[in-house]
């Protein structure tokens, strides 16, 4: 697949980056199907903009608190998404609770990543509350979004254990390690479908 015909990836932050740097790397092999085009935050402090800016890709910054409503401010999201060609899109911690207009919008092409063995422990704290839990396995699941916070179809999982003196930094970290492996080869399947759709729509 060339250059010009990988499907373009929108990624969205709010903070460090971590999991887009390792989307941009992946997609940094020329045979990765997903170029990543465009990175957007709506916060204009996140450090995730000069890494991404370091490697060449194009950012924007998108700042919420510059709107009235979440109505305005997604749609000015989506606007710059669409002036980018924007076909995929990947949140990698963003931290905005997206509406259900934003989602039906980008419906099937709108995927995260999510620290927890999803359907477990949807929402925030998830490390401290699989400990207090106590189960053995935690783990990162990446899924498409749908209107329901955490409730899409699970594309894909990988999973730690959970080890003797653990805290929720320690299995943060290692849970972290394994989301730079499964995000990556979970976005470029998705891609993949998409340019398989890109294709049918292009035969008579």
């Amino acid at each position: 697949m060339s250059g010009t015909d990988r499907v373009r990836v929108g990624v969205l932050i709010s903070g460090r980056g971590s999991n887009m740097a390792s989307l941009i790397a992946a997609a940094a092999d020329p045979g990765y199907p997903a170029r990543i085009a465009l990175v957007v935050s709506n916060r204009p402090e996140a450090a995730g903009l000069d890494r991404a800016a370091a490697a060449g890709v194009p950012t924007a910054i998108v700042d919420h608190k510059a709107f009235p409503d979440r109505e305005s401010f997604e749609r000015a999201l989506d606007e710059r998404l669409h002036t980018a060609r924007i076909e995929l899109v990947a949140l990698a911690g963003f931290m905005r609770v997206l509406t259900p207009w934003f989602v039906r919008r980008w419906e099937g092409r709108l995927v995260n990543i999510h620290p927890s063995l999803l359907p477990a422990f949807r929402g925030v704290d998830t490390h401290a509350r699989a400990l207090a839990a106590g189960v053995a396995e935690h783990g990162c699941s990446v899924h498409l979004v749908t209107p329901e916070l955490d409730a899409g179809p699970v594309l894909a999982q990988d999973a730690v254990p959970v080890l003797p003196g653990d805290t929720a930094e320690t299995l943060a970290a290692r849970v972290l390690e394994r989301e730079h492996v499964l995000y990556p080869r979970a976005l470029a399947e998705v891609a993949r479908g998409l340019d398989r759709e890109r294709g049918n729509r292009a035969r008579p």
